[in-house]
């Protein structure tokens, strides 16, 4: 897609998701608070006190979307083949264990069957799919949804809410848990902080059962998913095997500045600019890809109107993604090292055991993965990395202001993504392997 004009994105993106030809960012203050708009601004003004459905509605009509929404319409509807590097899937990367791992456990299907056991016959109809349900695909992270799936958390009783609550602290690791609850208390913090809390609040998420949860004790393929603004996760278990992906976390802003809490992904970011501070001059000519996130080297269409730096967002299930950087078996050890501590963190979201299942995947293509880095690795600018792999895309992204006044991109506002290339998004290539098996 060609640039947004300027006039367009005033109100909804920023001049830097367009040209990408503004000088390197230089912010190293991480005060959002710097940033906030006042409240009177005509851009908050507007919309205050729309529901979700008003706000979508509006959004839908707004000019300078017209164009995307259409381009994430037609990525939708084409057929699932998976995130590849050069437009051929490969086989035979994901198996499925011969035992199901000691913490499969029963939890998340029986958390599953006793909230839909509290739903009514028409919330049911609305909260469920087939396991091949082509929704899968449906989720994105804006504010406003792009296709309604599923029940929308915000309008749920109390208990169904806290029932939707024990199935995420179910299935997710209890660290998982916390940062996916994080998130979602940001995006709240955030609507509070702009006067928006019917447009952004803790719940404003949409969540969907796929197949049956009964039958996930005898490994049948089952999942659910959960998407909204900076939060969507997909999980599916199956043979033994728990998949989380596709995987958007966000946060603007990514900390509350309470002196208490940490900003969501401070771990995350100590770890990515040790390895990238360790790069040897040599190393560093190969992984930075490019000077900064807004380098003017970057071509034509680098830059995408909402997704800025990152290839495997929202609609990106088919997209060619060819590896950049520097491949892992031009690194030392304890980079290496160094590299698979950001991956795991990257697969916090999975309870032990299972990341663990994942983990080994990843190992057994190490030499077959690259890491790149755009921006100074010091940690005097914002940056965005990629670890990418023939069996996991993990993205770091900082981003420019939306509901914040930045124009360039600054490191509270942030963005990751998890992806399972050559086909497992959704754990389709999995579910592909239990089917054979004739389970």
């Amino acid at each position: 897609m060609g640039a947004i004009p300027d006039e367009d994105i005033d109100g909804f993106f920023t001049t830097s998701r367009t040209t990408g030809r503004e000088e390197a960012v230089e912010f190293t203050d991480d005060s959002y608070r710097t940033f906030l708009l006042d409240l009177d601004d005509h851009k908050l003004t507007e919309v205050r006190g729309m529901t979700y459905e008003e706000f979508a509605q509006n959004r839908y009509q707004a000019p300078f979307l017209r164009d995307l929404l259409d381009h994430w319409d037609g990525l939708y509807r084409e057929p699932f083949v998976g995130i590849t590097s050069d437009g051929t899937v490969r086989e035979g990367l994901y198996g499925l264990p011969g035992t199901a791992p000691s913490d499969t456990g029963s939890g998340p299907f029986e958390a599953a069957d006793r909230f839909l056991g509290m739903l009514t016959p028409g919330e049911l109809d609305a909260v469920r799919y087939d396991i091949d349900a082509p929704q899968w695909r449906a989720w994105s992270n804006p504010e406003f949804m792009v296709y309604r799936v599923g029940l929308r958390m915000e309008v749920l009783t109390d208990d169904k809410k806290s029932a939707i609550h024990d199935i995420l602290r179910a299935s997710l690791s209890s660290d998982g848990y916390a940062r996916v609850s994080g998130a979602m208390e940001l995006n709240g913090h955030l609507g509070e902080l702009v006067g928006l809390p019917t447009v952004m609040n803790r719940h404003s998420y949409w969540f969907s059962v796929f197949g049956d949860p009964s039958a996930g004790a005898a490994g049948e393929p089952w999942g659910w998913q959960l998407f909204g603004h900076h939060v969507a996760l997909n999980f599916v278990s199956v043979g033994g095997r728990h998949v989380i992906a596709p995987v958007f976390l966000g946060a603007e802003p990514a900390l509350m500045d309470d002196g208490v809490h940490e900003p969501l992904f401070a771990a995350r970011e100590r770890l990515a600019l040790e390895l990238a501070g360790s790069l040897t001059a040599a190393q560093r000519a190969r992984a930075v890809v490019f000077e900064s996130v807004l380098d003017p080297e970057m071509p034509e269409g680098r830059l995408h109107p909402a997704d800025e730096r990152h290839v495997a967002g929202a609609f990106r299930d088919n997209r060619v993604i060819p590896y950049e950087g520097i491949p892992a078996d031009e690194l030392d050890d304890a980079q290496r090292d160094l590299l698979r501590r950001v991956v795991a963190d990257f697969l916090h979201l999975l309870v032990e055991e299972q990341r663990e299942l994942a983990l080994a995947e990843y190992d057994a293509h190490v030499d077959e993965t690259w890491f790149s880095w755009y921006g100074a690795t010091d940690g005097s600018q914002p940056f965005y990395f990629r670890v990418h792999s023939p069996v996991l895309i993990a993205e770091f992204d900082d981003h420019a202001g939306v509901w914040l006044s930045n124009k360039l991109p600054a490191r509270f506002h942030v963005h990751t993504t998890l992806r399972h290339p050559n086909g497992n998004d959704y754990a389709k290539a999995l579910i592909a392997r239990w089917r054979e098996r004739g389970e």
